[in-house]
């Protein structure tokens, strides 16, 4: 249990470092491929995202679905991904492939739909080579370039938003 909070204190550690060196340069390249990092414990309905990027002309082979579950044992043939806690090292390490590729990746945009803070979301969300973060958490706003402040419930009212201000921002 020490050995936990430790190891949580470490992690943390290291994501307010990567925060402290971050800088946020949004330029005007249009959005090609997308990466979405959700929490599987506050929102199950994954296809939404993937009829979305349809609707929007954003049908890249890269683009990707990631979900976090406290759960080792879920089935993950929902999604192109997911990771537990015990993908997590020390320190800010990843001990999945799958997971370091993913975060190495430069989307274009990478979208955190979460709530809840949970330190290995806030730590891929930091870690992510994405060009362009949106989030809908208000928990830590150096972690996203654009936060969409909606409920997980209101995924229609962050669809409309989301593409209001790509078309602002010259993205789309």
């Amino acid at each position: 249990m020490i050995l936990k909070a430790f190891k949580e204190k470490s992690n943390l550690k290291y994501v307010n470092n990567l925060l402290a060196t971050r800088k946020s340069t949004v330029d005007n390249s249009k959005i090609q491929t997308v990466a979405v990092l959700l929490n599987a414990n506050e929102f199950h309905e994954f296809e939404v995202f993937r009829v979305y990027f349809k609707a929007l002309g954003l049908i890249s082979p890269k683009n990707k679905i990631v979900a976090f579950t406290l759960d080792d044992k879920l089935e993950h043939n929902k999604w192109n991904a997911h990771f537990s806690p015990k993908d997590f090292g020390w320190k800010g390490q990843i001990k999945n492939p799958e997971l370091e590729a993913f975060i190495n990746e430069p989307y274009d945009m990478l979208i955190c739909f979460f709530k809840n803070p949970v330190l290995q979301l806030n730590l891929m969300s930091a870690a992510s080579s994405a060009k362009f973060k949106v989030g809908i958490s208000q928990e830590d706003e150096r972690l996203y370039d654009l936060i969409i402040d909606v409920n997980l419930q209101d995924i229609n009212i962050f669809k409309q938003e989301l593409k209001k201000y790509l078309n602002i921002l010259k993205k789309l």
